[in-house]
This record gives C-alpha cells, structure tokens and sequence, in this order.
C-alpha cells in the first residue's frame, strides 16, 4: 500500500496582495479585506480537499472582510458559500486568471 505524499504548497503573494486589495465578495467591504483561502476540494477544477492543518495553494483564494472570513470557517463551508449563491471556485478561478488586473478583479467580484 502505497501513501500519496502531500504536494507543497503553491505560494503567490504577488496574487493575494491583489486579492486583498478588493472589495469583499460577499458584502462589498473594502476597508479590510483578507485573503480567504477555500478550503473544500472540487475535482471537476483539480482542486483537492485540504486538511484543517494545511492551507490551500494560493490561487484558491478570494477577497473576504474580517467578518465574512471568520462566518467562512465557522460549520459547513460550502454551506456558507452556497447561502450567498456565490460559486467560490468559479471566482478563485476568474480572479487568478486576471490576477494584477484591478479593474477586472474587482468587475469579477461585483458579477460573481
């Protein structure tokens, strides 16, 4: 039987000082956002569940007021996401994409 070894963990501070200089995505604070990692695994994206002691590579990661980051990792994650109708993988994604574009970052968090 055979472990999988845990792949290292894809860091970008160039992404999540962008990301931080956004708006939060869920209730529009621009005052102190933070670069809230999703932590929940998505297959059909090549994102892989993570446990409570590891963090997710950085391009899972989108703008969240202190506030809203903390309700984020209080109980059921995907059901915090799912309540706000907002598809976070889908945001992850589009935000990596455009990464250190300001204009499109912040067209992608008003539309989510």
């Amino acid at each position: 039987m055979s472990l999988r070894q845990r792949q290292p963990r894809q860091k970008d501070d160039k992404h999540l000082q962008f990301v931080r200089g956004l708006p939060c995505v869920v209730c529009g604070d621009n005052t102190r956002t933070e670069a809230a990692h999703v932590r929940f695994g998505w297959r059909k994206a090549a994102k892989r569940d993570v446990g409570k002691a590891e963090k997710p590579d950085d391009r899972w990661a989108l703008p969240l007021c202190g506030r809203c980051h903390r309700e984020q990792h209080e109980g059921n994650e995907m059901m915090f996401w799912h309540t706000r109708n907002i598809d976070p993988i889908f945001v992850c994604l589009a935000l990596h994409a455009s990464s250190g574009d300001h204009e499109a970052g912040e067209q992608i968090v008003r539309e989510r």
